[in-house]
């Protein structure tokens, strides 16, 4: 092979550690039939060229075989990766984030991936790779098949938001079946609809390694919702699932009826994400006639529903029994007044495993919020408070200045802070929650910290970053 002239900087003095294998030179799977695959990835008679560096120069010189345009951002991380290998590190999760503010990012491409499952394949170093809001589409989604068939590290995938449609999530799903490595899936946004969940729920029927699926904002259908529930009913591996802001149709809740019938039967499902069901009250009750008997459940999030004081009388009542939840999100109900009374009565005087609690937006004025900050001096247990988004009243203020001053409430673990003008207590907001950084990445500062994601921190299931 004749060596290309242009080298990337730094490419001469960089050497690949003896043990790491190349990958192997083989064209990319043929994307599904609705799906055109580019004419260069599936040209037969190609071989790739063999490597002779590290990450960044093969990079570089499959780019160069295959007339694709190099892409610095990509040129970049992937000098970072290598420097990270020659220092002997291992379990490296490679993050080629479309969303990044630090630098300019020009968004992964289909191609532009198959490029780098090529490079990945094999490679020993890696068992984490994260191409979140890029444009992979359905010839990336192929691309990814094949990953999961040939790369036996890799633990960690994180494909969200990358215009993966119903066909690309049929081969990520059938590339489950013979994967046992893969233990986090984020699918987040891509538009698989009803027919990509059900392949999705099968899978959870055979794969006995995945630990934690997100397929939250994927346009999931009620027969994929039911269908899930109906399979984690067996599955004794899934501990963590986000079926967030499914396309439910119907005001009978029946999404939540077998939800509830799951959870007195799964034992082993410890995070659980329902967030814009829809959710009423009697939605909410199911769920609470089956925590009674749910032993493994510890973070229920049902934030962004309709839920009321009445669903707070059902939820009160578990809490006064349950002794496994420890993070509920209850953000953006309307639990108001009332239903803070009900929680704050039983914070105070009968739960005592509770850690966290978000009521963000929740129309609760100065009597339930106080009523809150109450419970905290007689409840050592619950730690974060999140609060933002009520009436607040100066009796509020001075309550949660309290606490924070005291010590009670660390100002890392609740989303206002204290500030004084002209005598009078008001209170600010700040960057903390239960999943703050769920969709975004903030421009500056660590993306995962533990106060802006508080919920993984308390309950850290399946978190392979």
């Amino acid at each position: 092979m004749t060596t290309p002239l242009l080298r990337p900087a730094g490419a001469e003095s960089m050497q690949r550690s003896p043990q790491e294998a190349r990958p192997e030179s083989r064209t990319p799977p043929s994307a599904p039939s609705t799906t055109p695959t580019p004419a260069w990835a599936a040209a037969d008679g190609i071989e790739a060229a063999e490597p002779i560096g590290g990450l960044q120069e093969y990079y570089y010189e499959l780019c160069m075989e295959k007339s694709q345009e190099i892409k610095p951002f990509i040129l970049h991380i992937l000098q970072e990766v290598d420097e990270e290998i020659e220092q002997g590190l291992a379990g490296i999760t490679l993050n080629v984030a479309g969303n990044c503010h630090l630098m300019p990012v020009e968004r992964v491409t289909g191609e532009d991936f198959w490029i780098l499952c090529r490079i990945l394949k094999n490679n020993p170093y890696i068992n984490g790779l994260d191409v979140r809001y890029n444009l992979i589409g359905d010839v990336g989604a192929s691309c990814a098949t094949e990953l999961l068939q040939k790369q036996h590290n890799l633990i960690y995938l994180n494909l969200m938001f990358n215009d993966i449609g119903p066909e690309g999530g049929e081969l990520i799903a059938k590339a489950l079946h013979k994967n046992t490595t893969l233990k986090h899936l984020r699918m987040t946004g891509n538009k698989i609809e009803n027919k990509g969940g059900m392949f999705f729920a099968a899978v959870l029927q055979i794969n006995s390694s995945l630990e934690k699926l997100d397929l939250g904002d994927c346009d999931l259908g009620m027969q994929s919702v039911i269908a899930f529930a109906t399979v984690l009913t067996q599955n004794q591996t899934i501990k963590g699932l986000n079926l967030n802001r499914p396309i439910l149709y119907g005001e009978q809740e029946e999404s939540t009826v077998h939800l509830g019938h799951m959870l007195k039967e799964n034992q082993c499902l410890v995070e659980l994400h329902v967030c814009k069901h829809d959710m009423k009250n009697c939605g909410m009750k199911h769920l609470c006639d089956a925590l009674y008997l749910n032993r493994s459940l510890r973070y229920l999030d049902v934030s962004c529903n309709k839920i009321t004081q009445d669903g707070m009388v059902c939820l009160a009542d578990v809490l006064k029994k349950n002794t496994t939840l420890e993070v509920i999100d209850l953000s953006f109900n309307r639990i108001e007044n009332a239903g803070a009374n009900y929680l704050s009565d039983t914070l105070a005087s009968h739960n005592r495993t509770l850690k966290a609690l978000s009521v963000v937006s929740n129309n609760i004025e100065g009597e339930g919020l106080v009523a809150l900050s109450q419970s905290m001096k007689t409840n050592p247990t619950l730690s974060n408070i999140y609060i933002w988004g009520n009436k607040f009243d100066e009796a509020t203020c001075v309550a949660y200045s309290d606490l924070i001053h005291m010590g009670r409430l660390k100002s890392d673990n609740t989303d206002v802070e204290p500030f004084v003008v002209d005598g009078h207590v008001y209170l600010a907001e700040v960057s903390n929650g239960l999943k703050r950084h769920y969709y975004w990445t903030p421009g500056y500062g660590e993306a995962c910290s533990p106060s802006s994601n508080a919920g993984l921190t308390l309950v850290p299931v399946g978190q392979y970053l």
